[in-house]
Formats: structure tokens, sequence, C-alpha cells
């Protein structure tokens, strides 16, 4: 099923009716109408829905929450998401709301049957790996990207401590990949995950020379077309 991408805008009016008092710009196609609102930015967390929507191939709308501009902390947005963190989906079909990126992977994973094994087993390697990166990957990476690019003041401790961690879970990872083409065996949410915040590593400032499994699954999972599709949300 070909996917209709829709790109609107918080605050932007229009006919097409949002849950939760948002509005945007566009309107769906009637022969293709649009399941899921999706509300994200360029960040290695909002991409992770966006290739996981491209690899479901289910319609979407795009709504840019800009959080360089504080767009995030906007009372309409707040009713979706009371943390104000990107991303965040409406299901208009069933009507449920999520936020955290990890919940709305496993939310399309169990709802499409996809990406998510059924066998015990093989569910919670699966799960166990979307955690590793919910609770070690994003964090310790976007912690030092923040101390190495944006931070107010040169701390060469958080630099550095922040770095060495990253790279030792690059190692884990190089690790699990070594037998095998996706972190699980099969290509699942746990790659989707993962990718965006590994494939980032040269604006993180770090390298993948010494990782060579870990290098080869990037270059793997980047040559998938629904990631590339998913990694230019929002345009």
């Amino acid at each position: 099923m070909q996917r209709e991408v829709i790109q609107g805008k918080l605050g932007k009016r229009s006919s097409v009716s949002v849950p939760l008092g948002i509005k945007n710009d566009t309107t769906a196609i009637d022969s293709n109408p649009i399941m899921i609102d999706l509300y994200t930015f360029t960040t290695p967390n909002g991409r992770k829905v966006s290739i996981i929507l491209e690899e479901l191939s289910l319609p979407y709308q795009v709504h840019t929450i800009d959080i360089t501009k504080g767009e995030q902390f906007a009372p309409e947005f707040v009713e979706i998401n009371p943390n104000s963190k990107i991303p965040a989906i409406i299901d208009r079909e069933t009507d449920i709301t999520l936020f955290e990126s990890g919940a709305i992977l496993i939310y399309l994973a169990e709802q499409t049957g996809k990406f998510l094994p059924r066998k015990p087993q093989n569910r919670f390697q699966v799960l166990e790996w979307l955690m590793f990166q919910m609770a070690g990957v994003g964090p310790m990476a976007g912690q030092h990207t923040h101390f190495n690019r944006f931070a107010s003041e040169n701390i060469p401790y958080a630099i550095e401590r922040y770095k060495k961690e990253t790279l030792r879970l690059y190692s884990v990872l190089d690790g699990q990949l070594a037998n095998q083409e996706f972190i699980c065996g099969d290509y699942s949410i746990a790659d989707i995950a993962t990718f965006p915040w590994v494939a980032s590593y040269e604006f993180q400032g770090l390298t993948l020379d010494g990782y060579p499994h870990l290098q080869s699954w990037v270059e793997r999972v980047q040559q998938r077309p629904a990631v590339q599709r998913g990694m230019a949300v929002p345009s």
C-alpha cells in the first residue's frame, strides 16, 4: 500500500478535524485516509516513528513541532504530551494518543503484527534490546552530543564520561551484530529504535572505526527505502 504523508503545522487552520484542538493546513486524500497524526521534529527519537510508519506503509500526517522555538510547550501540544517532548502520535482509528518513542514503536508493531515477534523468547529479546536503546544508547549519546556541541561551557569531564560510555555501548552492539544481520536476527523495532542514534555518530563527534559489525549494520539499515524516507521526516 502506498502511504500518504502530509506535512502539517501546529496552529494552522484547515477543514481536517484533528483531536485535542490541534489544527493543520492540509487535508487527507479521500481514497487513502490519514490514520496517524505524527508530532515530531528532526531528532533521532522523532525519526524512529517516521521510519516505522514508512516501513508499515501506514498513511500519516506530519505535524512539525519545532523544539528550537519552544513549540513543545504550546498548550495544544501539552494536551497530547504533558511532558512536552516529541514524538507523539494520535491514532484516529483507535482514538489512542501516545508519547514516548519506545511505547509508540511497540504499539504500532502490536497493531500491525510486524517487527515484534509473537514467540515469547524472541519477543522479549527484541524488547530487551529496545530498552537497551531507550535506557542506554539514546541517553548517553544525547548527553555526549549536548556537552560536545551545545553546552555553554567546555566541560572535559562530562564530554569524556559520555563519550566513553557511548563507545562502550557501541562495543556491546558490535558484539551482538557479529554473527547476524540485525540486532535480534530479524529486522525489528530494536533496529528501528537504535538506527537514528547510531547513524548520527558523526554529528555527535564520534566514529565507528573499530566497530566493523556495527558499521556494516548501519550501512545495511540505511539502504532500506523506508528508512531513507523516514529519516527525511519532517522535511
